[in-house]
């Protein structure tokens, strides 16, 4: 592939993770995303033979930035595991600005419509969320040995629950038209996680 190929390639991914967090996977046309992209069907049905391998390979593209954007964000450089956790929770929070289809998870957004009429773009969605919830295991295992948390979980679980009020937050923003509610949501979670480990008395204190 050449350089011109491969630039109108991420074009066309950029454009289309940009229109189906504006308008939802079905109402997103192949006209829209190449109008978004400034390129012709021509080129579109150059990279893909669908909309349907569009997403996919949007998806993936999703996982790929936002984990390069996670990944160097300045919470990993924290001693403490549970600070790294919640200063994840601070990070996910600060991104909520602008309008919800500046902010909100494409993975999310599509899995939502797609779950039952589209299971390959399902699972591309579920395997972008689920491996960004595993990002934060460690830091969570590593709390949870270090704060005594009861047993009652575990750091995937936990690290999904985290996934499941950032999503839903989305939709609470979405219906409300607020960022604010979203942000109010990440809120509780921040003072749950810090309820949930520090309650206890860390283990090196225990007698």
């Amino acid at each position: 592939m050449t350089e011109a190929e491969h630039e109108s390639r991420a074009k066309l991914l950029d454009a289309a993770v940009s229109v189906i967090r504006a308008k939802g996977y079905s109402a997103a046309r192949v006209d829209d995303i190449c109008a978004a992209a400034g390129l012709t069907k021509g080129s579109f049905f150059h990279h893909f033979a669908s909309k349907e391998e569009l997403a996919l390979a949007a998806a993936e593209r999703w996982g790929a930035k936002t984990g390069d954007l996670f990944a160097a964000a300045a919470y990993h450089q924290l001693p403490d595991p549970l600070d790294r956790v919640l200063a994840y929770v601070d990070f996910r929070k600060a991104l909520i600005r602008g309008a919800a289809r500046d902010f909100t998870c494409f993975a999310g957004t599509t899995v939502q419509e797609v779950h039952e009429t589209h299971p390959v773009i399902r699972d591309a969605c579920e395997e972008t969320i689920s491996g960004h919830a595993a990002t934060l295991e460690a830091d969570i295992a590593a709390a949870m040995r270090q704060y005594g948390a009861a047993e009652e979980f575990t750091a995937q679980s936990l690290a999904l629950h985290t996934q499941a009020v950032i999503q839903g937050a989305y939709v609470l923003a979405k219906a409300t038209q607020d960022p604010a509610i979203a942000r109010a949501s990440l809120d509780h979670l921040r003072r749950y996680l810090e309820l949930l480990f520090r309650s206890p008395q860390p283990k090196e204190n225990t007698p």
